[in-house]
This record gives structure tokens, sequence and C-alpha cells, in this order.
């Protein structure tokens, strides 16, 4: 059974280690480098763990097991950012859980809709959010970590839906 909950002070070096291995994992999925937020100290991840909006997932035996968050961009709208599940727990709910508890989260911030930004090469991304209720938006950008590579946005309504 997963276990997702907003992230506190004390979840900072899990949340940091997480993290440190999704830029590793995935390069081309994120916005950021490894190297940069390997070079973060303390008090940056402190300030990210304590962060509204931001959750991490367990499982009994992948500890943790995945990452998300999300921030609001505009009035109504979150942007849901820093997707990640381990690569020993996909497939087992954590993604849709942690897009469970960020849409949820944006409701109690009065939004109407969720936002992300996918890298057009991640396709098992891009099913889990489409299977979440996410669609694809005619917006394109480069991926700001890697301009190579482009960016599609998506996007799920939360007007009567649950989640």
């Amino acid at each position: 059974m997963v276990l997702v909950r907003a992230t506190t002070m004390t979840d900072w070096q899990a949340l940091r280690e997480i993290r440190l291995h999704a830029l590793q994992d995935a390069p081309d999925a994120f916005a950021s480098t490894y190297a940069r937020e390997a070079a973060f100290g303390a008090d940056e991840w402190h300030r990210r763990a304590i962060r509204d909006g931001s959750f991490i997932a367990f499982l009994p035996e992948v500890s943790p097991a995945g990452l998300g968050g999300g921030y609001l961009a505009a009035p109504k709208v979150v942007e849901l950012i820093g997707m990640f599940v381990r690569p020993q727990a996909r497939g087992r709910g954590v993604g849709e859980a942690l897009i469970d508890a960020v849409t949820g989260w944006a409701r109690q911030q009065g939004a109407t809709t969720v936002h992300l930004w996918v890298t057009e090469t991640n396709k098992h991304a891009r099913l889990l959010y489409e299977r979440c209720g996410f669609t694809v938006t005619a917006e394109r950008q480069p991926l700001p970590s890697n301009p190579s590579l482009g960016e599609i946005g998506m996007v799920r309504p939360l007007d009567g839906q649950s989640g």
C-alpha cells in the first residue's frame, strides 16, 4: 500500500536523496540538473522539505518510493512539478497516489486546473498523466536543463472531478 504525505523538516535528507537519485536516473525529465542540486546546502533542502505542496511517497520495501509537488503558478492554476517514482516502485500506484495528493492540495488552494510540462520523449510519464486525466495542450517549450529536447504542456481541470 502506498503512503503519501506532505513533506516535513524531518524529511529533508530523504527528500535530498530521492531528488538527487531522480536527477541521475532521469536527467532529461527535469528542468534542473544533478550538478546544480548536489551543490545545494542543508538550508535549501530544509526550505524544500517544508514547502507547501511538496509530497513524498512510501512503500514498505521502498522508502522513499517517490516524490512530487505543486505550486500556485497563476490564480486558479497549480503547476505539477518534480514527479519521480523509483524504478523498483513503478507500476505499483505510486505515481497516481502522488498526483492525487497534488490535485487534492490544488483544490485546497482554490485551483481549478493543474498544469504540467513533460519531456516529449518521456512516454511513460505522459501515459501516467493521461491515465490521471491530463490532456496535451498546444504548448511547447525547450527543456530548461537540455534545450535540445522539447517539453509539451498538459492540463487537467479539477472542477467536478475527484482526486
